[in-house]
């Protein structure tokens, strides 16, 4: 999945598979997570947060299942 660098201190890069409702993202450690049912409006939503680790934490983290790829 391509992944587009976001403003952050904490994450890298976010990607987002319509087709599978996946929602990928890299933190600036390297770990990637992948979250799965994502809703399109989350990730835009998440793409245009002023702040996409809080975002992150708020709304996706806990709200969606999740793995560490």
């Amino acid at each position: 999945m391509n992944r587009t660098p976001v403003q952050s201190s904490n994450v890298a890069s976010v990607g987002y598979d319509s087709d599978s409702l996946t929602l990928e993202v890299e933190f600036t450690n390297g770990t990637v997570y992948q979250y799965f049912d994502v809703p399109t409006l989350e990730y835009e939503n998440l793409i245009i947060a002023e702040s996409v680790g809080s975002y992150l934490n708020q709304n996706i983290k806990y709200n969606y299942r999740y793995a560490k790829t």
